[in-house]
């Protein structure tokens, strides 16, 4: 596995990194403390978590189950009976026969575990807990950066939908502009039109936005686990987005192995492969069992503790199968291809755990580049607004550009919020895809 890793990552140039790996409560590195509770509080309430919580129980006793086979089985009975037999069975007629007796008795069975085969199914069954443990840590894992992600879309739009109710009061300035200008025979009705056309345009987007703010919420309230009308008052209150910007600590690509929890479940399924590889082999080995019982039976029952009512067995076995259709060796090379194809599976594992870090490390880098590029072009386009308006004031120019800068300012307006939320997500996908975790152990 070692020699399908990269010595380090390709996209590093231009991220401030810390040069350490990340293992505890990434989501602090947002700096918003409401994320923080509601990452918290989804932990505590996601229905999916405690399914995945459910898992572990399961996997946990049948450690414990398969672990039971290291004991004996031992089996406590007692009973009365009373029977008749026919008399008219034989060749010459006799009397029926009627009796009745009391039995009490024990009866154990037990397999030693001669070859180590009830051993390596413990072995096996251990490997499937540690797996079913890091699932757990899979689920949680995706359940914040879930919870994040959202959070950041809600944001979005929270800041676009300000950015139209601004825009639509400074769009509605300039109707006003023009209206006064048609009204003093300085401008024309297309004018006027036009900046109607692009305020009504703007204020339309208004109901789509609170709309998706709303089933946003709605599904965040399922990510916690909480009815909607719980979380609404906070998350509907308008909040910036946190700050894009963050130390990414990188870490090196071998500290994927033992942190990201589909490479370890991936591993310990391996591990469980192996271990059923070498049951299966056992499997051509004999069997050891012992058997015995002991008990007492009378007719009355004051005489069942008497010195000739008790009764004794003991019967070693050993069990060994010599043929049987060569159903054992197909067995065998089941198991071993399973086992090839878990091997596979685990490298696949880590080739796409390695191409998802670089990949959130390019795309971050990619996003700062641009948003430092975008702000420079709404800065233009605000003073292209600015001058193309003036201008218009002094029959300068057309409307049609005071129309072209407004709408530009607008548009490039809310690139930039999209362009910041995408950089926060890129950055909730690098510590997904490093397997940041929830506590520090």
């Amino acid at each position: 596995t070692l020699e399908i890793l990269p010595e380090k990552w390709h996209i590093d140039e231009g991220l401030e990194s810390t040069g350490t790996f990340p293992i505890c409560d990434w989501w602090n590195n947002i700096d918003d403390q409401l994320l923080d509770s509601l990452i918290d509080l989804g932990i505590s309430n996601n229905y999916n978590l405690e399914m995945a919580a459910h898992r572990i129980a399961v996997a946990q006793n049948t450690v414990r189950s398969t672990m039971s086979s290291y004991y004996p089985t031992i089996r406590f009975d007692a009973s009365w009976s009373k029977n008749r037999s026919s008399g008219m069975t034989g060749n010459t007629p006799n009397v029926a026969m009627v009796g009745s007796y009391w039995s009490l008795g024990a009866s154990f069975s037990w397999e030693i575990d001669l070859f180590g085969k009830i051993t390596s199914q413990v072995k096996q069954q251990k490997a499937l807990y540690r797996a079913t443990k890091t699932e757990y840590d899979g689920t949680m894992l995706a359940l914040s950066a879930n919870i994040a992600k959202d959070y950041i879309q809600l944001r979005v739009w929270q800041s676009q939908l300000e950015v139209a109710l601004e825009h639509t009061q400074s769009q509605a300035r300039v109707v006003k502009i023009t209206e006064d200008r048609l009204e003093c025979e300085l401008g024309n009705m297309l004018d006027v039109t036009q900046a109607r056309e692009l305020y009504y345009s703007t204020k339309a987007s208004i109901p789509k936005l609170e709309n998706s703010i709303h089933t946003m919420i709605n599904a965040i309230a399922v990510l916690l686990g909480v009815n909607p009308d719980e979380v609404y008052p906070i998350l509907a209150s308008k909040a910036p987005l946190p700050d894009f910007h963050a130390i990414i600590p990188i870490g090196a690509p071998a500290d994927l192995l033992r942190r990201r929890p589909d490479i370890v479940k991936a591993e310990n399924q391996l591990a469980s492969y192996a271990e059923a590889l070498g049951i299966a082999k056992k499997d051509f080995l004999p069997t050891l069992t012992l058997n015995g019982s002991i008990g007492t039976s009378a007719h009355k029952a004051d005489d069942m503790f008497g010195k000739q009512s008790f009764s004794y067995a003991i019967m070693p076995t050993l069990s060994w199968t010599l043929f049987d259709g060569l159903d054992r060796k197909y067995k065998i090379a089941i198991a071993r291809e399973q086992l090839k194809m878990a091997f596979d599976n685990y490298n696949l594992t880590v080739l796409n755990a390695v191409s998802d870090v670089d990949n959130a490390l390019s795309s971050y880098k990619a996003a700062l580049l641009y948003i430092n590029a975008m702000e420079k072009v709404l800065e233009q386009s605000n003073k292209s607004f600015t001058l193309s308006l003036d201008l218009y004031k002094s029959n300068l120019t057309q409307f049609s550009n005071v129309v072209d800068a407004q709408m530009n300012v607008l548009e490039n307006q809310n690139s930039l919020i999209v362009a910041r939320g995408e950089a926060l997500t890129n950055v909730v996908e690098l510590f997904e895809a490093i397997g940041g975790g929830y506590t520090c152990n």
